[in-house]
């Protein structure tokens, strides 16, 4: 085996599979609530109004998520 063969064992593999499906959940359950607590629809804000701020919140949300999410992932 060279340098760049890869190793993939069957647990690692199930492994990363359970946390992408867990993480998913989690984000897709963020990107809901934020959606519920806001008191507009935020479809109609970025799409139609073009609102330029909205669009900054929900960008930083997500990352914000989706860096909690890898931290508990990787422990």
């Amino acid at each position: 085996m060279g340098v760049l063969a890869v190793v993939v064992s069957m647990d690692g593999l199930i492994a990363s599979l359970v946390y992408s499906l867990i993480g998913l959940t989690v984000f897709v359950a963020g990107l809901f609530v934020f959606r519920l607590v806001m008191p507009f629809d935020v479809h109609k804000e970025i799409e139609v109004d073009q609102n330029t701020a909205l669009g900054i919140v929900m960008g930083s949300f997500i990352l914000g998520l989706a860096i909690i999410v890898a931290a508990a992932i990787t422990g």
